[in-house]
């Protein structure tokens, strides 16, 4: 089974993509910041794909994303930021930082089962 992560500090989205990814046969983790998922990603086996909030107390996920860039995993998880930032600079930053993909918030069944394949995890 393919697993992901979902990190966002809001309880109600992460309850939205943990349905959906369950839907399409995820086991899946969750956090609250990128200071949590960077600790779930180094203590716990890395999961298939990361879906990544960008505003986050504690640690955001573009700050999460280049501490997992220093970290010497043995597989890279793909990430898809999933955020209300959509300027071309945020997905640039956001590309630039090591993210494989960029969904805008809010996100439906279909978009995330996109994007997902676009990855190669779907």
């Amino acid at each position: 089974m393919k697993t992901c992560l979902v990190v966002d500090d809001s309880k109600v989205i992460r309850k939205v993509a943990r349905h959906i990814l369950e839907a399409l046969d995820f086991s899946v983790a969750e956090a609250g910041d990128g200071q949590e998922a960077l600790t779930h990603c180094t203590t716990e086996p890395a999961p298939d794909v990361i879906l990544l909030d960008w505003n986050m107390p504690v640690m955001s996920g573009i700050e999460f994303l280049r501490a997992l860039g220093e970290t010497n995993l043995p597989r890279r998880p793909k990430v898809v930021f999933c955020t209300t930032e959509n300027g071309s600079a945020h997905i640039r930053a956001a590309i630039e930082a090591g993210a494989d993909e960029y969904v805008m918030k809010p996100f439906d069944r279909d978009t995330i089962e996109s994007k997902l394949q676009i990855v190669g995890v779907a």
